[in-house]
């Protein structure tokens, strides 16, 4: 295998990490397994790192690897990837100086020591971890879940009560154990503090604990499942509270707070600072740096001798209940008045609670784009103080899932198919319920010997809300064979380089439309919304199903294409977040339809299109493989079985023409051959790398050979499925195509899976799909005796063309592809697309040509067409 060259995202080394880890791809057939990989740092030298595979080839040579690095003070500016081919030299190496991640497992616990920190994670209870210790020194104690429960929301002169839950931890599992990361897993449920508020328990909940070799600080995800009643449970408050033990005297703590641009508030409990009388410039320069002052002998006696006299602050909090605004303040104590400190836009969401012999310090990633949250430091001026991060802040207005209309009457499907037409919403009774969707959090802990300096805590607070990541180069994952169809980015000549513009702009353009129209917030962040509306001169946030959208034709695909391209790290986080959002809250997780997602609607979980092609991990599994998330792989985990979701939930009962009389049974579910088969194959595909289940890759090779011997193969539109035995019905004799068929990861994954599977019969079904799809009526006529209807969205399908003509090595055809792709572009110019004109606040969108309308939709696939274009007929173009 060539060696890799693996680079930071952001281009410039960062001058420490706590330990990184990133996803990496192999050619087929060349590694056998992670054994032989060995990394090596810019000047060569072996460096300890810990593989482990995230999935396998056909051939079952290694595919991907998760690679994990240890915390360092001198990253270096790249790294290399190599398989020696000497498979005795284990591929987890500790670091050389024998510091190695340590799990030692008891009956009631586990102890995990980096070399630097020390946690104990009891296996049941109401913590998180009962101790974090730095050097032998406990910083932190009894951390914990918190949950304010709700039962109404204020209006008028009503009052509402709230009820204060903990999460109970149910199970722990040691996922890895070193020697250079390890991971453990904590799973529970919130439960009543008060024992007379009965046995009720609510937000299951998955917290995972990520250590590093040498590490000073500890990385957290939290993930928790909405599973309250949206009519009666409000969340008023959601957050992880720490204790911090505290000795010194209390003008030897020290609060830190992180404002924004790198601003921090640093104050002292018991302030020496602003006093009447000095106390001498080496105890105020002392206590400003967060060093120990001197001796309190040595001061000036008039401030000494009153030390008792002087106010010590005890609680601190900083909301940031949107995305334009942060308050800070503080008191004394619980009983008192609080005093406002200052304010600002956007906090970094850092804390850090510590004394002369060491503290804590919290950082909330993404903190302000997830708003309300908030950081609340308590008790500082006793031995046992807390600090909380709240992912859901308490002084937010409580969480109100309720659906956002009254049904208008729509109580059929003729009248729910009615509202359709006017608010393109998909409503039904029932089914705008948010129970069972999903969000995850990820913080980092940091444990420190001594109150750190400002500019430390600046980096950490940087880290935490920025994670440092090392990843392939578009080249080598090129090279390598991944993902279908796509290839570097490539300006050599002008055509090419007037594509990549437009692609950059209309990035550029989203990424300005998420900070311009704040699409932000808890449930919010990730996603973008779906139609412009001229007219007000706003997105259509609130007309049906024209408002968030929700993975609605791939936005998440032209993302991580892009991104594969490019290796832009800002496009990678805008990737990142939405397949954050998307997978967790646009899924559900539990209840009847889990594994299914909701279809673009005013609210994310409204629609009642509840389908495959939502939660399809053709969207997911770009992040899972280039970062080795196991959270994503949970996701990936609960669709393994979502071919069954067909038994309780027809996904086109509204449509269906023999609706009256369709009864799904395991023999004979009626299954679309477009979304729904590519969810499924996507789904099958992923796992049978992933785990190399026997279930998911039969029932995979088994549908692929049944659509090959369909007589009119992807043509036929839908046939009938066997849930047990996983096999589509070959006798079903019809055609019927629909534009929505190929633009939901069908394109991708079938691309994949002919050059991945040997199926013939499976590779001319699809290229007779993709050749007629824009063929003419005549030509269409002579190869399956009658014209296709339901031809639209032309651009977006001229990929179908291109790929007929690449793989038939068709210039004709390849000459189509490029008409039809720009024939198909007058809803979206591609040589002018949109443009921002800033008339006066608000700034207003508006576009250049008189094009009817500015739609996501569009947008993504004009993107996937582009790329895919090139990577096939690229040539034809020059």
């Amino acid at each position: 295998m060539a060696d890799s060259l693996i680079r930071w995202i952001d281009e410039q080394a960062p001058t420490e990490i706590g330990g990184t880890t990133w996803g990496m791809p192999f050619p087929r057939g060349t590694v056998p397994g992670v054994e032989s990989l060995t990394v090596t740092d810019a000047a060569g030298t072996r460096v300890p790192s810990q593989a482990w595979p995230l999935a396998t080839w056909p051939d079952s040579s290694l595919k991907w690897a998760g690679i994990a690095l240890p915390a360092t003070e001198a990253p270096s500016d790249s790294y290399q990837v190599a398989s020696d081919g000497d498979t005795t030299t284990a591929a987890s190496q500790p670091a050389s100086d024998g510091a190695s991640v340590r799990v030692t497992e008891r009956a009631d616990a586990l102890v995990v020591d980096t070399g630097v920190l020390e946690m104990m994670i009891n296996r049941s209870g109401s913590t998180l971890f009962s101790s974090l210790a730095r050097d032998g020194r406990e910083v932190a104690r009894d951390a914990r879940l918190v949950s304010l429960l709700q039962d109404g929301v204020a209006e008028g002169e009503g009052t509402v009560g709230r009820q204060a839950f903990t999460g109970e931890v149910t199970a722990v599992a040691l996922e890895q154990s070193g020697p250079v990361r390890a991971v453990v897993r904590l799973e529970g449920a919130h439960r009543p503090d008060a024992p007379d508020n009965g046995k009720r328990e609510w937000l299951p909940f998955v917290v995972r604990f990520y250590f590093y070799a040498n590490a000073r600080s500890v990385r957290m995800v939290h993930s928790f499942i909405w599973d309250g009643d949206a009519e009666q449970d409000f969340l008023a408050g959601l957050g992880v509270r720490f204790t911090v033990p505290l000795e010194a005297d209390l003008h030897d703590r020290h609060i830190r707070i992180a404002g924004a641009d790198g601003g921090f508030l640093t104050e002292a409990v018991r302030g020496l600072t602003g006093l009447r009388r000095d106390p001498g410039a080496e105890v105020r320069e002392a206590q400003i740096a967060g060093r120990p002052t001197p001796p309190a002998d040595a001061w000036n006696p008039e401030v000494s001798g009153r030390l008792h006299l002087i106010p010590t602050w005890g609680d601190y909090t900083l909301s940031q209940l949107n995305a334009d605004g942060f308050e800070l303040r503080k008191r004394t104590a619980a009983g008192h008045g609080w005093v406002g400190i200052s304010g600002g836009t956007r906090s970094a969401g850092f804390c850090s609670l510590s004394d002369t012999r060491g503290g804590l310090g919290v950082g909330i990633k993404d903190f302000w784009q997830s708003h309300p949250g908030q950081l609340d430091i308590r008790g500082a001026a006793t031995g046992e103080a807390t600090v909380t991060a709240w992912l859901y802040s308490p002084e937010a207005q409580p969480m109100d899932l309720r659906f956002y209309h009254d049904g208008l009457g729509q109580d059929t499907f003729e009248e729910q198919l009615e509202g359709l037409e006017i608010t393109y919403e998909d409503y039904e009774p029932g089914f705008g319920n948010p129970t069972g969707i999903a969000r995850t959090h990820e913080l980092t802990m940091f444990a420190y010997e001594a109150t750190p300096s400002t500019e430390s805590l600046a980096a950490d607070a940087a880290s935490a809300s920025t994670p440092a990541l090392l990843q392939a180069t578009p080249e080598y994952l090129h090279s390598v064979g991944v993902f279908g169809d796509w290839a570097p980015v490539d300006r050599s000549t002008p055509a090419r380089a007037r594509l990549e513009d437009r692609l950059d702009f209309l990035f550029d353009f989203y990424a300005g439309q998420v900070e311009q129209r704040r699409w932000y917030g808890f449930w919010n962040y990730g996603d973008v919304m779906h139609t412009y509306d001229f007219d007000r001169h706003v997105w259509r946030y609130d007309v049906g199903g024209y408002a968030w959208d929700n993975s609605e034709l791939s936005p998440d695909l032209w993302l991580w294409y892009s991104y594969l391209r490019s290796g832009r790290a800002d496009i990678f986080r805008f990737a990142e977040a939405m397949t954050r959002h998307t997978g967790e809250v646009d899924v559900y997780h539990l209840g009847p339809w889990k594994g299914l997602g909701s279809r673009h609607n005013v609210q994310h979980w409204g629609c009642s299109a509840k389908q495959l092609r939502i939660s399809t991990p053709a969207y997911r599994r770009f992040y899972y493989y280039l970062t080795a998330d196991e959270r994503t792989g949970d996701l990936l985990t609960e669709l393994v079985d979502s071919d069954q979701n067909f038994l309780g939930l027809d996904p086109v009962r509204k449509v269906r023409p023999d609706a009256a009389t369709y009864r799904p049974n395991r023999g004979a579910l009626g299954v679309g051959l477009g979304t729904d088969w590519g969810s499924l194959a996507a789904t099958w595909l992923t796992d049978w790398e992933r785990t190399c289940n026997p279930r998911s890759r039969d029932r995979l090779l088994g549908t692929m050979a049944d659509i090959g011997a369909l007589k009119y193969g992807f043509l036929t539109g839908e046939a009938l499925y066997d849930l047990d035995k996983g096999r589509f019905d070959t006798g079903r004799e019809q055609i019927s195509v629909s534009h929505l068929s190929a633009v939901f990861g069908l394109v991708e994954i079938c691309s994949e899976l002919v050059d991945l599977v040997d199926d013939p019969e499976f590779e001319r079904a699809w290229l007779q799909y993709c050749r007629l799809f824009l063929a003419t009526k005549e030509e269409q006529v002579e190869a399956v005796g009658q014209p296709l209807e339901g031809i639209y969205l032309t651009q977006a399908h001229s990929r179908l063309t291109a790929y007929a003509a690449s793989r038939l090595q068709d210039r004709d055809l390849a000459a189509r592809a490029w008409v039809s792709f720009a024939e198909g572009g007058e809803h979206l110019n591609h040589e002018s697309a949109f443009t921002l004109r800033k008339i006066e606040p608000p700034y207003v969108l508006l576009p250049v040509d008189e094009a009817p309308t500015v739609s996501t939709n569009d947008t993504a696939q004009f993107g996937l067409a582009v790329i895919q274009n090139l990577a096939l007929v690229g040539d034809h173009l020059d």
